[in-house]
């Protein structure tokens, strides 16, 4: 991509914060349920008679985000006949993958959260390209750009069904309301706000250091609002080195808050020791003295307070978007989940296809978004589908960009570097969680471990 189409994307993105913005932030009371069920909506696909036939599908979720993606499969069996089971994937998905095929018993699908590893998986001959009728399904339903992350040399490989704005920060209304702060808008407004929440009695910020991933994209927010896309693009091919100046600017900005366990719910070694799940309801799941006032992540961050505590989402849990950081524009970082066929030996079955089908069209999207906490790339899907006025700006928001996105950094390098458990991004900004004051340190591993994943070693500095 040259420079000045970069530039021209970044501030099309820039709309879609101001719509994030103006939509959430406005929320009272009036986030009611729509209590419409899938069932309601008429058909937009036909599906074949696949009794007896069996599918096995792969994920790396769990708990509320599994489960309401079961009811999208348990719709696929009412109306074909087919018998699907689920088996969780773990978050390396790739080691899975690999590890079932050469036993013989691969899953018939499964969900990739990464474009580098469905291009990895393409490679390797693990996945069939998609059939004409997935095909359809993805030119009805999906721009050109979310199309491409499922290709590979000209091959469609995935559909993106499940999308997620990862430029979010959610936060207690009665932390906030207490303090007497509103949602800030730069990062210096949101680490004096962090502090005025610390007066208040409020420990700032719940930090999910246990799973790795979630690190992964507090850095990146910060990088392509502190940095510029451009810089983020040339990172995340490793273009650049992770000995950047730029990197450090980035990691410094960082440890203004992870530096200070004060502002830090259960401190550095406590939020090294939080998942994600838990630092969401460890944020809301007490409403009249909140644990903590802000927990940052995506949109699914609304499945886990709605599933695990009795907050109310556009009254007790609000959201804003991740502050400008360094004088730069407000980030918006993007990600989504592809489904991918398994077929080793190159041809998906009729069951494998009617499953990508139908998963490419707004009747899985719909049941998929009701319950909430899921965002669907697909632009067919009416904005009623989904719960509450939070998640349909989002939604909106992300239909209006349109193709004027930055997708997550880590899920677009090599699974060795930004996708696996106690290597990598992973492990390199938790170990710079632990210890914030040793810059220099994180920037070696990170650039020795991407030069390994890469197989290069990039140049300058």
């Amino acid at each position: 991509m040259h420079g000045s189409d970069r530039v021209s994307r970044w501030r099309a993105t820039r709309a879609t914060v101001a719509v994030i913005a103006t939509g959430a932030l406005a929320l009272t009371a009036c986030a009611d349920e729509e209590d419409g069920a899938a069932s309601d909506v008429p058909p937009t696909i036909e599906l074949p008679d696949l009794s007896g036939q069996e599918l096995e599908v792969s994920a790396v979720w769990t708990g509320v985000e599994r489960d309401n993606f079961v009811r999208v499969l348990d719709e696929f069996e009412a109306r074909t006949g087919a018998s699907v089971s689920f088996v969780p994937s773990g978050d390396n998905v790739s080691q899975f993958v690999g590890t079932k095929i050469e036993g013989g018993a691969p899953p018939d699908v499964v969900m990739v959260p990464q474009p580098g590893v469905l291009r990895e998986f393409a490679e390797n001959g693990w996945i069939a390209p998609l059939g004409d009728s997935v095909l359809e399904q993805l030119d009805a339903n999906y721009t050109q750009g979310w199309q491409d992350l499922g290709a590979h040399e000209g091959e469609q490989y995935g559909v993106y069904v499940k999308a997620a704005n990862k430029s979010l920060i959610w936060y207690s209304a009665t932390a906030f309301d207490y303090a007497g702060v509103e949602p800030p808008a730069t990062w210096d407004e949101f680490v004096t706000t962090a502090w005025t929440l610390w007066e208040s009695g409020t420990t700032p910020l719940s930090v999910a250091g246990g799973d790795g991933w979630t690190l992964t994209d507090w850095f990146e927010n910060i990088y392509l609002s502190q940095a510029g896309p451009e810089l983020y693009d040339q990172l995340a091919a490793h273009e650049i080195p992770w000995t950047h100046e730029s990197v450090a600017e980035a990691l410094a900005s960082l440890a203004e808050v992870f530096g200070e366990p004060r502002l830090l719910a259960n401190g550095t070694n406590g939020s090294l020791q939080t998942l994600f799940p838990d630092s969401v309801t460890q944020t809301f799941i007490n409403l009249t003295t909140p644990d903590a006032g802000m927990v940052f992540e995506a949109d699914f961050v609304g499945a886990v307070i709605t599933d695990s505590t009795d907050a109310e989402i556009g009254e007790d849990a609000l959201v804003f978007p991740f502050p400008a950081v360094g004088g730069g524009e407000a980030p918006v970082v993007s990600a989504g989940d592809a489904a991918v066929a398994v077929a080793p030996d190159g041809e998906a079955s009729e069951a494998q296809e009617a499953l990508l089908a139908f998963l490419a069209s707004p009747d899985a999207a719909r049941i998929w978004a009701e319950p909430g906490g899921f965002i669907s790339p697909n632009k067919s899907l009416a904005l009623d589908a989904y719960p509450n006025d939070v998640q349909r700006g989002i939604a909106e928001a992300l239909i209006a960009a349109g193709d004027d996105f930055r997708f997550d950094m880590s899920d677009q390098t090599p699974a060795a570097f930004g996708g696996t458990t106690g290597q990598g991004m992973w492990r390199g900004l938790q170990d710079f969680l632990r210890n914030p004051e040793d810059i220099e340190g994180a920037q070696r591993y990170l650039e020795s471990q991407a030069a390994d994943a890469y197989g290069d070693q990039t140049d300058g500095d």
